[in-house]
């Protein structure tokens, strides 16, 4: 099992496009993506650290209701 390493923000969205995210969008403070009708807030630092990624994983896992490995996101 890999572990999880930091993120670029490009990287980020790259990823949750093949994941099946449209976006990103404008909104009022963040960029924002969409899943079916969920939004998922993108914070616009250029890199995520670690626990900032770890977090948005945790969206991502309640949003989509499927767990995410980290294998599985750095194969993305």
């Amino acid at each position: 099992m890999s572990r999880w390493t930091p993120c670029k923000r490009g990287d980020f969205i790259h990823k949750l496009r093949h994941l099946g995210f449209d976006g990103p969008f404008t909104g009022t403070r963040h960029q924002f993506m969409v899943w079916e009708q969920k939004r998922l807030a993108i914070p616009s630092n250029a890199e995520y650290s670690v626990p900032q990624l770890r977090m948005m994983i945790r969206e991502i896992e309640s949003v989509m209701r499927k767990q995410i490995t980290s294998d599985e996101w750095n194969n993305l």
